[in-house]
């Protein structure tokens, strides 16, 4: 059969371990989708910073996109160049132009993923992201189709490398948040300006994307409500511990009366849940079905190799398409959206509270009315100390956040109460270890 040609936007981290990656198990993947696959052209903006690369001899390196967007013979594109612009420019004419195309560009697809699924879905392409959400673990391709006979009625995923070592990081070695952020840039796990990370924005990023995938609904990043781990303290994972919960950053898509509710926020996770031995800069997706009940895909969320597996994965995915002359018929690039995005804000889960209050009668009291009067019950209720002030820590039952929120803010406002030091939710049941 017909060489199959490609063409690589990109030849960094991931660009670079996807052309290793196919070279070094050439023979395998071409058994595997029945014909020969080459990377023919490599688009870069210096040619000259890539001549140290061991790449094939057949292998064109340019610096002008039209030389493979023109280039007939090439029917899959790979978008592995990152940012916004030009990237979305170009995936786009990818798709006008007939060919198909591979991103692992979660920034672009959480914000124009609606749009180039539509435009690939006029033009009778494919467009696949696998790498965008797990790197290395399968989780888009299960989602579209070895779980496509159930009904989702919730993702619990943690997706992000460094806030997961971060907070291992606090809970195994009783660092600092400070210090264990300063050990994860030190080892190279977060940047040297982490925001986007521990401010929960890539994590939102990736749930946005599963969410459009397992609801088929045209969610994008602004329909997510963002909260990151900067204010978990050593304190809190310490109470956590002795509650029998781990603290993890989760993002969470949950099935609703009135549509899909998409949220990423630090949790309280019992310790017996699959996802509270998720350690490290390990990821895991734990996907509820209405059948299959609960599975979680774990594995390596980021890396040159691991990413370039999941990428070279959707081309021999397209490569079987081509081969069956189907491409652009899967009824999941269909542009109806048949979930709609809930309020997050009436989404009820267990909180936990913790409160530096001063000892003294009658501060129990008045703070458990500030809860009864929003319908909140509580659960659990703690009192460390005996000095002029005191700890509190509670659980209470479900409540909606826009509740929890009204609480915070009026028993910060009491006079018995000198602050509220944090309050987070608990992920599922609540815990009586």
């Amino acid at each position: 059969m017909d060489m199959i040609q490609v063409g690589l936007l990109g030849l960094g981290t991931v660009g670079s371990g996807v052309a290793l990656t196919l070279e070094k198990n050439r023979e395998w993947i071409e058994a595997c989708i029945g014909r020969p696959l080459r990377i023919t052209r490599a688009l870069v903006k210096n040619k000259k910073d890539y001549g140290h690369l061991e790449l094939p001899d057949d292998l064109i390196i340019t610096e002008d996109i039209q030389d493979i967007l023109e280039d007939e013979d090439i029917s899959i594109v790979i978008e592995v160049m990152g940012g916004i612009h030009p990237a979305r420019e170009f995936i786009l004419q990818a798709l006008q132009k007939g060919k198909n195309v591979v991103s692992a560009n979660k920034d672009l697809i959480a914000l124009h993923g609606p749009e180039i699924v539509r435009t690939a879905s006029e033009n009778q392409v494919d467009f696949l992201c696998e790498a965008s959400v797990g790197g290395g673990i399968p989780i888009v391709l299960p989602l579209q189709k070895s779980l496509t006979a159930n009904r989702v009625e919730e993702i619990a995923g943690i997706v992000n490398g460094t806030t997961n070592y971060i907070l291992s990081a606090m809970t195994e070695e009783g660092l600092s948040y400070a210090e264990a952020l300063a050990q994860a840039q030190k080892l190279g796990y977060a940047e040297a300006n982490p925001a986007s990370d521990v401010g929960g924005l890539d994590a939102a990023r990736k749930i946005a994307i599963l969410t459009s995938i397992a609801y088929r609904a045209n969610v994008t990043l602004d329909d997510v409500q963002v909260e990151g781990i900067e204010n978990i303290s050593a304190r809190d994972i310490q109470v956590a511990g002795e509650l029998g919960y781990v603290i993890k950053l989760l993002a969470v898509a949950k099935k609703m009366d009135d549509g899909v509710v998409l949220s990423v926020h630090p949790a309280f996770v019992p310790a017996r849940h699959p996802l509270a031995a998720v350690r490290g800069a390990y990821n895991a997706v734990y996907v509820v079905g209405n059948a299959v009940d609960d599975v979680m895909f774990y594995g390596k969320g980021a890396g040159s190799f691991p990413t370039a597996s999941a990428v070279l994965g959707d081309v021999m995915e397209i490569a079987h398409h081509i081969n069956e002359h189907i491409c652009g018929k899967n009824p999941l690039l269909a542009t109806d959206a048949m979930a709609k995005v809930a309020d997050a804000s009436q989404w009820k889960s267990p909180y936990y509270f913790r409160l530096i209050v001063q000892n003294r009668p009658g501060v129990l009291a008045e703070i458990s009315r500030t809860f009864a009067r929003h319908g909140i019950s509580i659960e659990t209720m703690r009192q460390l100390g005996e000095e002029i002030s005191a700890e509190l820590v509670m659980v209470v039952y479900p409540a909606a956040q826009y509740a929890v929120d009204c609480v915070r803010e009026e028993l910060q406002a009491l006079d018995s109460v000198e602050r509220v030091a944090n309050s987070i939710r608990v992920f599922g049941e609540i815990s009586h270890e």
